[in-house]
């Protein structure tokens, strides 16, 4: 099996704040394209949605879910190409769940979120006939 290459970077960060209302995915996909990030994460996000629509594991529809919830993780990578995003969420009855983030998440209340970009490498997708997916490669700039 090959593996990416493994190199150290250096990285930046992008702060914002995204408002009631504004999809998550869509607001990832303008910073990407608006900061041309080629190899960029997500290094810290705290909020609410008010819908959530996720992908489980093995599943190919997405599950879209409407109510309050606060985001208890979202990580993950990002390129030009597209995203891959894993959230987490609770409920008001503190219920969790998780799974790929699909677009149609969308913010309740407040949602702050710090983007890094690793400054020396770029991520790109190629088809992996290992998983059946477009995954991510590493190179150098």
């Amino acid at each position: 099996m090959s593996h990416s290459l493994a190199t150290y970077s250096n990285a930046r960060f992008i702060a914002l704040r995204l408002r009631p209302g504004d999809d998550v995915i869509l607001t990832l996909q303008q910073q990407v394209k608006h900061h041309q990030l080629q190899a960029a994460f997500i290094a810290g996000c705290v909020g609410s949605l008010t819908d959530v629509a996720l992908r489980f594991a093995g599943q190919e529809d997405t599950h879209l879910t409407s109510g309050k919830f606060e985001i208890v993780s979202l990580i993950g990578t990002l390129d030009a190409q597209g995203e891959h995003l894993h959230l987490a969420v609770s409920d008001e009855n503190g219920h969790m769940r998780g799974g790929h983030m699909m677009p149609g998440c969308t913010v309740r209340t407040t949602l702050e979120l710090i983007i890094g970009e690793l400054e020396n490498n770029t991520f790109t997708r190629e088809y992996c006939t290992l998983s059946g997916y477009e995954e991510l490669v590493i190179t150098s700039r």
